[in-house]
């Protein structure tokens, strides 16, 4: 499978909290990682989402936000993962970071480059991933 996203986190669904009109989907990585996902009861039924079954969770750059130093206040995003800054590639606009999540893969984030030079991020500075459960989009084998 070709995508132009570049964090992609394989793993098996662990938990499906069904509702209504939409699912929490759970994946959980080799390494342990949680991703939870937001779905539509019709995408859970046409994936054939079930407990166990291998699938990904896809999440662009451009969606994930980092935080760094003391956090100041709680956010309600789902997903909330905690690494260091492994390569920074500044831009004009736009900052490329690489974050190596604790235990496993990294993830990347596409912030501005006023952002990051706010945060002041460089490598080893540790920082956490936030991004919403309804960003992730799943896939599974066809």
């Amino acid at each position: 499978m070709a995508i132009s996203a570049r964090n992609l986190f394989k793993g098996k669904v662990t938990k499906i909290k069904e509702g209504t009109i939409h699912a929490e989907i759970e994946i959980t990585t080799a390494g342990g990682h949680k991703i939870i996902a937001t779905l539509t009861t019709t995408s859970v039924k046409a994936l054939r989402l079930a407990v166990g079954r291998r699938a990904v969770a896809v999440v662009k750059a451009p969606l994930v936000t980092l935080l760094s130093g003391a956090p100041k206040y709680r956010f309600s995003a789902s997903n909330q993962l905690e690494g260091t800054v492994k390569s920074l590639v500044e831009g004009e606009v736009n900052s490329q970071v690489d974050v190596a999540l604790i235990g496993g893969p990294t993830i990347c984030a596409v912030i501005t480059t006023e952002a990051a030079r706010e945060l002041a991020l460089k490598m080893g500075t540790p920082v956490v991933a936030i991004f919403k459960a309804g960003q992730v989009l799943v896939g599974v084998a066809a």
